[in-house]
């Protein structure tokens, strides 16, 4: 076991650890921490989380953490336009891996509805993220090998768009350029809109990438540039070997 480093590097705080398991281990305790201190300030605290298979040990983790999680609320960063019964679908991913147990009082707020493509839903699905508390309390995000973060994939028609801090759009609708189905996904604005960002990471291609955006790639080649190189929230990152 490795045990954790702490590294300031460009206002970022990041931790290193042996394993995905480790790394999900203490992330998880993190993200409780934190949501209890907003439940103990607020009354109540959001909780924002990425898809894909790397959250799974993160989210199994994270569910066992004793909390007040009926004064949780829960949404996506992104979502696949596919129906939430599929295995493709990040909705589902939660459901099977983070909304059990305890957890399972949690309010969940989610991104696909019953419209046939993602641009229709985007006023709908926004004043459905009114729910949630704002600023979101924790914002947790992963990476592509292509450096996207949500849905937010270089060469994606609207990525310009989306990825204005300033913007007043919550919501976008994005055609991956090289993924399958059409998405939605929250803004850089939205995703920005937080007390607490954290980057779960592992391997040494990621690495290599998210060194080239810290370095100072255009968000527009590298998304997460855009995370990185922004001075409004914190953001922790923890890594851990494959």
């Amino acid at each position: 076991m490795l045990e954790p480093t702490t590294m300031a590097a460009s206002g970022l705080n990041q931790y290193e650890f042996g394993s995905a398991v480790e790394a999900a281990g203490a992330l998880a305790q993190a993200i409780a921490q934190h949501l209890q201190a907003a439940i103990a300030a607020r009354g109540r605290a959001s909780l924002v989380v990425s898809g894909g298979r790397s959250p799974v040990p993160l989210f199994e983790a994270l569910r066992r953490c004793p909390l007040a999680w009926d004064r949780v609320w829960v949404t996506l960063a992104d979502e696949r336009w596919v129906e939430p019964t599929s295995s493709a679908s990040n909705e589902k991913l939660l459901r099977d891996h983070l909304l059990l147990g305890a957890a399972a009082a949690a309010h969940f707020v989610g991104l696909k509805s019953a419209h046939v493509q993602p641009g229709q839903a985007l006023d709908d699905r926004s004043v459905a993220l009114d729910a949630l508390p704002r600023p979101y309390d924790v914002v947790v995000l992963g990476m592509g090998d292509d450096g996207h973060i949500a849905s937010l994939f270089p060469e994606a028609e609207g990525l310009v768009a989306a990825l204005d801090p300033q913007g007043s759009a919550r919501l976008a609708a994005i055609v991956p350029p090289a993924a399958p189905h059409p998405r939605i996904s929250q803004t850089l604005a939205a995703l920005l809109n937080a007390r607490q960002i954290f980057l779960l990471l592992a391997g040494a291609d990621k690495r290599a990438r998210f060194a080239e955006a810290l370095a100072g790639a255009a968000p527009t080649d590298l998304p997460i540039a855009a995370v990185l190189g922004q001075s409004r929230v914190p953001v922790a990152v923890y890594w851990s070997a494959p």
